[in-house]
């Protein structure tokens, strides 16, 4: 595993995963959510985001990649020769995205670009806990329809819940 790409729904615990595996593998952890976003919540077009993964995420480097963005999934597919799914149920990951907005209020998250600061006041925050509470009826779907696309070559785990993922790395 030199080339690994970690996705699920958020609140799955992606980024501690990535940075569990980045610290135990010796591996640079890049977290798409500073690709994909500016100060002031400001989202970057698929265009460049999709530029910004190319100039990261090579065959001939050594990666970790936290981080869904459907519309550039493939990009990171393309290259990776793993890729770690995230499979979790929705009430954890609704429950971890609350947890997460209460600790970092204020505060921009460390994976996170600069200047974007969680709050509950925003009026995303409700859309955003659509997209978690929908996740898996809808764009779960597509992400099984982009793994059956892989390579056989490249190595696809699914992790169904916080347990399999400590027994994960612990088997590493």
């Amino acid at each position: 595993m030199q080339r690994i790409a970690v996705i699920g729904c958020c609140g799955a615990g992606k980024t501690q995963l990535a940075l569990a595996l980045g610290e135990k593998l010796g591996l640079p952890v890049t977290h798409l959510d500073q690709l994909g976003w500016s100060a002031g919540w400001v989202e970057v077009d698929n265009d460049e985001l999709a530029r910004r993964q190319q100039a990261v995420f090579t065959r001939d480097g050594r990666w970790i990649a936290d981080g869904n963005y459907g519309s550039t999934m493939m990009v990171r597919f393309a290259v990776a020769d793993t890729i770690v799914f995230m499979d979790f149920a929705t009430p954890i990951c609704l429950y971890r995205v609350l947890k997460r907005r209460v600790r970092y209020v204020g505060r921009t998250r460390p994976d996170m670009a600069p200047g974007c600061p969680e709050s509950f006041l925003d009026g995303e925050f409700p859309k955003f806990l659509h997209y978690v509470a929908t996740f898996r009826a809808k764009h779960r779907p597509r992400i099984l329809a982009k793994l059956a696309q892989l390579d056989r070559s490249q190595r696809v785990i699914t992790l169904r819940s916080p347990r399999e993922a400590r027994r994960f790395l612990t088997a590493l």
